[in-house]
């Protein structure tokens, strides 16, 4: 029997959870502001995430998840960025690297989580959006907030976070983005800020 040539880990659905998130922009303002939740049980400063449903797409996780914990819908935003899934017009066998497509709304990141002690994996897959209006109230536990994106890598509790936050600016910001021009670099705010290592949960 031929042996694999790269590292690989099965794991069965029990094993296993998908979650999905946003980075949520309020382009009305300018500067533009990222939105934030602070869960007051926990006193923790977070991005809106959750479980993917059953039969749920990623794409409607991501909106539905950020809808229930804050109260608002999001539209998400076509991006140029670079990603190793081909385009649909592409031929089945083409090279597996990364290429840069425009118009995409695809997840920007991927943040796998150990959860240990024989408990499998969660996959937390991450979009940029936009804000797309007030939908109704959000989860008693979680207060919405939008902050200038400099201050939000500051008052975001997990370091985790705060990395995911930065790359959606840079993907943002080096992006042929159709809804807003930059008017000044928050990838240079962001990197001038104390990143000292945090645990997330």
């Amino acid at each position: 029997m031929a042996a694999s040539s790269w590292k690989s880990t099965l794991y069965p659905s029990e094993q296993f959870v998908e979650a999905c998130g946003a980075i949520v922009f309020d382009t009305s303002t300018e500067p533009k502001q990222v939105m934030l939740l602070y869960h007051s049980g926990c006193d923790e400063w977070l991005l809106p995430k959750g479980r993917r449903n059953c039969n749920e797409s990623r794409k409607d996780a991501a909106k539905r998840e950020v809808r229930e914990e804050s109260g608002y819908d999001i539209e998400l935003r076509p991006l140029t960025m670079a990603t190793r899934a081909p385009s649909d017009w592409e031929t089945a066998d083409v090279k597996d690297v990364a290429r840069t497509y425009d118009d995409l709304t695809e997840p920007f990141m991927l943040d796998v989580r150990d959860l240990g002690q024989s408990k499998g994996v969660k996959l937390v897959w991450w979009f940029i959006a936009k804000l797309g209006g007030i939908a109704g109230e959000g989860e008693q536990q979680f207060q919405p907030k939008f902050f200038q994106c400099d201050e939000a890598i500051q008052t975001l509790t997990f370091q985790q976070d705060r990395n995911v936050l930065i790359r959606a600016l840079e993907v943002v910001e080096s992006s042929a983005d159709k809804y807003a021009p930059q008017a000044e670099s928050d990838v240079e705010l962001a990197h001038g800020l104390d990143t000292t290592l945090e645990t997330t949960t």
